[in-house]
């Protein structure tokens, strides 16, 4: 193995995380616009290019990979690179291979994924009621999403269910969820919206439920004991006595978790960005087309992780309004 890849401020990165496509079937109202401009093909990275990429972090001591979107399973053939990647779950050189989705496709893939070694899921579902679901989603059915659950589960993976936290949408509902994944042994981790691409400010200040508000809500009517269950991310995870799930919390407004930061993040083109609320981000693409040898590309992933930043800034406040970063949640991988 490589020497590993370590930051200016010592840490560690064990975790990447793969956008394959900026494309998506939903039009989930805080992620992007309803009226989208997708990149032209030749622009993102082939499937054997993405391996390549994902192959050379592996070598370098990343132990957790994680294949996200725009929603990754819309993208043609791209069991192909999930049975590739599988290669480095035999070897012992990749601890877990994931998904990120919002679920449509499980019905379709989900034995497959398994198949190919994956083990866990993390499914984006922000309501259980139909009418909200297709207003967030715009373009979505719940029922679809419900079929996948359960394909998801008859296959065998563990699923965490991850819900954005929107004031005056799902506030209402947060305790149904709770109950819900209780009963159906889910986890859940419950998300701060982030300031990422243009859909308005006042839309941001709407929809921001802080998740300090949020747990006070919850302990209500729910025991939360804190726990050290880790998932290798930025979630903190309390267990709920009552059903024996556990709920995380991913607070980068109220509480970032930078210090511990151990994830970088690959878009679909080949960008390569150290930290999701900063701009500053390295051409992979470039130095892949550049040379059939990985001596340059090794070269560049090294220079990038030299520049990862100490942490984010992101802002949302009714004074300051919401300081962000211009491209879309989706066209980053989250």
């Amino acid at each position: 193995m490589d020497a590993p890849l370590i930051d200016p401020f010592g840490r560690a990165i064990h975790y990447l995380r793969v956008s394959v496509t900026d494309r998506c079937d939903f039009r989930c109202v805080y992620c992007m616009s309803e009226d989208m401009s997708f990149l032209p093909k030749k622009e993102i990275l082939t499937l054997e290019e993405l391996d390549r990429v994902s192959s050379a972090f592996i070598r370098t001591g990343v132990r957790k990979l994680r294949i996200t979107g725009g929603e990754p399973l819309v993208r043609r053939d791209i069991m192909t690179l999930f049975k590739s990647l599988g290669r480095h779950l035999d070897s012992g050189a990749l601890d877990e291979l994931t998904v990120t989705t919002n679920g449509s496709q499980l019905a379709k893939y989900a034995a497959d994924l398994y198949a190919c070694g994956v083990r866990r899921v993390n499914v984006s579902l922000d309501t259980l009621d139909s009418d909200k679901f297709a207003a967030i989603t715009r373009w979505g059915r719940l029922n679809q999403v419900m079929d996948g659950l359960d394909a998801a589960k008859k296959a065998g993976l563990q699923i965490k269910i991850n819900a954005v936290a929107l004031k005056g949408v799902n506030d209402v509902e947060i305790h149904d969820m709770v109950a819900w994944c209780g009963d159906n042994g889910f986890d859940l981790t419950l998300i701060e919206v982030m300031p990422m691409g243009d859909i308005g400010n006042e839309a941001r200040l709407d929809q921001y439920w802080p998740l300090s508000m949020v747990r006070s809500e919850l302990e209500s009517r729910w025991t939360l004991e804190d726990s050290d269950y880790a998932t290798g991310g930025p979630a903190r995870y309390v267990r709920v006595k009552e059903t024996g799930g556990r709920i995380g919390f991913i607070t980068p407004l109220t509480h970032n978790f930078c210090e511990s930061c151990n994830r970088v993040r690959l878009d679909c083109t080949g960008m390569l960005y150290m930290c999701l609320g900063q701009d500053d981000s390295a051409d992979l693409r470039a130095a892949v087309r550049a040379s059939e040898s990985d001596h340059v590309l090794d070269d560049a992933i090294r220079e990038a992780i030299s520049r990862k930043p100490k942490g984010h800034d992101f802002i949302i406040d009714r004074r300051r309004g919401a300081k962000s970063v211009a491209r879309h949640m989706s066209a980053t991988g989250g």
